[in-house]
């Protein structure tokens, strides 16, 4: 039964876990945040005006729109698509356990939140920060190790 696919002989250790556990919510944000950002593109670039889900504004009445109005809209979702794009990019390699996935997933985290503050975004704060805390986790116990 050892090695089989019924078998016990695969088991990820806490590192693995880790990376992948940050992986998932890398993606989840990544494609939770970059595709309906390509909706509310269309959308915008069709109507003029800011789609709405449920009764509440898609990447509209932020700090973005109050500020520069809503013709920088396009533009500005265009650029957080791009880093939606890079988070599901962070993600691939942390769910290898690369380096720079790590790297990539905390140097974009400024990035991304100037976007979720710009467009009123209050769930990607939440799940950045427990990305954020995985990543560190994972490094700290990758890098002890190489020590």
């Amino acid at each position: 039964m050892e090695g089989t696919a019924f078998g016990s002989a695969y088991r990820p250790g806490g590192d693995e876990v880790l990376a992948r556990s940050a992986a998932v919510l890398a993606w989840s944000s990544g494609i939770g945040f970059g595709l309906p950002g390509l909706y509310a593109i269309v959308h915008l670039a069709r109507h003029g005006e800011i789609a709405t889900f449920l009764g509440y504004p898609t990447y509209g009445h932020g700090v973005f729109e109050n500020r520069w109005g809503i013709r920088t809209t396009v533009p500005l979702l265009s650029a957080f698509v791009v880093v939606c794009a890079a988070e599901c990019g962070a993600g691939a390699l942390l769910w290898r356990q690369r380096r720079a996935g790590a790297a990539v997933a905390v140097v974009l985290l400024p990035v991304e939140t100037v976007f979720w503050v710009g467009f009123s975004l209050p769930y990607g704060p939440v799940a950045a920060a427990a990305r954020t805390v995985l990543v560190l986790r994972h490094r700290r116990r990758v890098l002890g190790r190489v020590r």
